[in-house]
């Protein structure tokens, strides 16, 4: 899920406020060790009940986060095809297919049993179905609890339940881990770039609350008037914020650098360009809410405490 200009910006937003949709049979609770899916297993999903007869051996990810759920939980094996975006790990299928713009018939020639998907900009789930295709809708996740849900649900759905509840366990109790040793004595203040033309995430989005859990407080909050979540702000709000760190999410996709940052007119003497706090993020770890969200934590979580050894 990535949003580099502002029509991908909207279509975030829109993934966003779609929320998951699912109830307690793809909780975020962690399946117990050596329980193993069995078929045909029934789904709850946002467009309804999804029953798969068996075990599902053609996939198609038209979702770059399910991507990464999947093979992260040992299913990549049964990936046949993924979308466009979806670079990660290097294992992956990676096609032409396009998740903003699905093309049925290009999706149909992969012989799915399986489509996972996270936006429905068209009518590909009306199409899918009348091809007898089962399709599984996963939107953004709204937090972790989502996320976790989320892995469940893919375990359940491709045969690798246990595998999913040890991964949820794994990132449960690394987040844990990280969270508790990362909290400075006095809040620190940020600023979590989007995209060149300064749109920003506040403390409600899912990347939000992963700073919150931190300790850290967003200047975006007060500036976000409509409540959508991803304000616009201006140079000169940030200028006026001054905020300690400065977290980069548009380097792959606009080329944002610590180096382009400073050369910003009245940045230069902002105290993230001053002491060192701008960073540099993965465009892809800082917009996928899987598996990664912990190599996220722990790049945030260094940073914070590394800025905290040179104040004291």
């Amino acid at each position: 899920m990535r949003r580099s200009l502002l029509p991908l910006t909207l279509l975030v937003l829109a993934l966003v406020a779609a929320g998951c949709g699912q109830d307690g049979s793809t909780s975020g609770a962690a399946a117990p060790a050596g329980q193993a899916a069995t078929f045909p297993v029934t789904l709850d999903t946002p467009g309804g009940k999804l029953t798969l007869e068996r075990q599902p051996q053609r996939i198609v990810s038209m979702s770059p986060t399910a991507t990464e759920m999947l093979f992260a939980i040992g299913a990549g094996g049964q990936v046949t095809a993924t979308d466009s975006n979806s670079n990660y790990p290097k294992e992956a299928p990676t096609t032409d297919l396009s998740a903003y713009e699905p093309n049925l018939e290009a999706i149909a020639g992969y012989k799915p049993d399986l489509v996972v998907y996270s936006d429905d900009p068209g009518d590909l789930a009306a199409g899918l179905g009348k091809l007898g295709i089962p399709a599984l809708a996963q939107p953004a996740a709204k937090g972790l609890d989502d996320t976790y849900a989320q892995l469940d649900q893919l375990g359940r759905a491709t045969g690798h339940l246990a595998e999913a509840g040890r991964l949820t366990e794994s990132m449960r109790a690394e987040i844990q881990k990280i969270t508790v040793g990362s909290r400075p004595e006095r809040p620190l203040t940020y600023y979590h770039e989007l995209d060149k033309n300064l749109y920003t995430a506040t403390s409600s989005t899912f990347i939000g609350q992963l700073y919150k859990q931190l300790g850290m407080e967003n200047i975006a909050d007060a500036a976000d008037k409509e409540g959508t979540g991803y304000p616009q702000l201006s140079a000169e709000y940030v200028v006026k914020a001054d905020p300690d760190l400065i977290f980069l999410a548009d380097t792959k996709c606009c080329g944002q650098s610590a180096s382009t940052v400073a050369a910003r007119d009245g940045w230069e003497q902002l105290t993230a360009v001053r002491s060192g706090g701008v960073v540099e993020l993965d465009d892809d770890v800082a917009s996928r809410w899987g598996p990664r969200v912990v190599d996220f934590l722990k790049t945030v979580a260094a940073k914070v405490e590394s800025l905290e050894a040179v104040r004291s």
